[in-house]
């Protein structure tokens, strides 16, 4: 299993469905990589289609399969309101270590509630080599 680092470049989002009775969305997104969490800037006002262009890091472990977010709307009375969340598997990426910004689509109750677009990349850690001299300066003889 791989082990880096995971940047994720947060672009925008379109078409997503709206939360408000009045007004428009304030949303934000809550990223999620196994148990590390970080959370955007809020998008006021923005409505449907928000952008926020933030780029996140995450430190990639053991058993990191896949990235998750959820897509929330900030309320100032009540409590934020769920907009919709997808999950990216990460497999391709530890592969390819970039793939260029792309459209997910964002599901609520398994239908689509708009779109959002991500950049990601990883970067493999590397090993530290241990240097001869710490063995005990012991070399083979000939």
């Amino acid at each position: 299993m791989p082990q880096g680092t995971l940047d994720v470049q947060l672009m925008k989002a379109k078409g997503l469905k709206n939360t408000e009775f009045f007004g428009k969305m304030d949303p934000y997104v809550i990223l999620k990589c196994k148990n590390q969490e970080k959370r955007s800037k809020v998008a006021t006002s923005q409505g449907s289609n928000p952008e926020w262009n933030e780029k996140f890091v995450f430190r990639v472990t053991e058993g990191v399969t896949e990235l998750k977010m959820t897509i929330m709307d900030k309320d100032t009375a009540t409590r934020d309101d769920f907009v919709g969340e997808l999950s990216i598997p990460l497999k391709t990426l530890f592969q390819e270590g970039k793939l260029p910004p792309m459209k997910y689509n964002v599901l609520r109750n398994k239908k689509y509630y708009g779109e959002i677009k991500v950049g990601l990349s990883f970067t493999p850690s590397v090993p530290s080599k241990i240097p001869e001299e710490s063995f005990g300066g012991w070399k083979e003889s000939s």
